[in-house]
């Protein structure tokens, strides 16, 4: 059975969303451009998932996701710029610091998704058999039912989830360089914003 796609599309959408919620002087053009602009993507993502165009889908998936990685760099720098100079109220702050670590979520969520075992593309085809860059415990202990199993776009969400949270992989290894890397500069934002939001609340009480 081939991997849904539509998770992954879903998060483009909300990644979007998520960024229509930082105040317009902290986002990378206009707060709606981001969400505009996936939306005109997933026209062709959709028809070339359909048709099978997979070189297509994958061009245009990872120039969404260079996309929405590139405008939540920007607004965390200019976040970052702004709070010793109290550019924004607390309130404003701390749905900034949300949105942008809910994207952070998405964002590395998305490219473990696209790059782990050659993306959804190579796991559909190596099923039972993958060349991955994590090691998830149902890989360890395979059930009967679960011989050929898979990760889906929602493991790499949880593994992203945990990775922002706890700033470790927690129940997953990590094997590659790569996904080491990656793994290390998601866990960097994440406490780049929480320690962000710490001090403002110190400065503020």
């Amino acid at each position: 059975m081939r991997e849904p796609r539509w998770p992954a599309f879903v998060a483009m959408l909300a990644a979007g969303c998520l960024y229509l919620a930082l105040p317009e002087p902290l986002s990378l053009g206009p707060s709606w451009g981001l969400l505009a602009i996936m939306c005109v993507l997933l026209i062709p993502l959709l028809i070339s998932v359909r048709k099978g165009h997979f070189n297509v889908t994958r061009i245009l998936t990872l120039a969404a996701n260079g996309l929405i990685t590139l405008a939540m760099i920007v607004s965390l720098g200019i976040l970052i710029y702004g709070i010793p100079r109290h550019l924004e109220t607390p309130q404003a702050l701390l749905r900034s610091a949300a949105a942008l670590w809910f994207t952070n979520v998405l964002v590395f969520a998305l490219w473990y998704w696209k790059l782990d075992a050659g993306g959804p593309l190579g796991r559909d085809v190596a099923r039972g058999d993958l060349d991955s860059s994590f090691l998830f415990p149902q890989m360890l202990n395979p059930q009967d039912d679960d011989e050929h199993w898979s990760p889906t776009f929602l493991d790499y969400l949880f593994l992203a989830f945990n990775t922002s949270t706890a700033f470790s992989p927690t129940d997953t290894a990590v094997l590659s360089r790569w996904a080491k890397a990656g793994m290390m500069l998601q866990s960097l934002i994440s406490l780049t914003i929480v320690a962000l939001l710490a001090a403002r609340a110190v400065n503020i009480l």
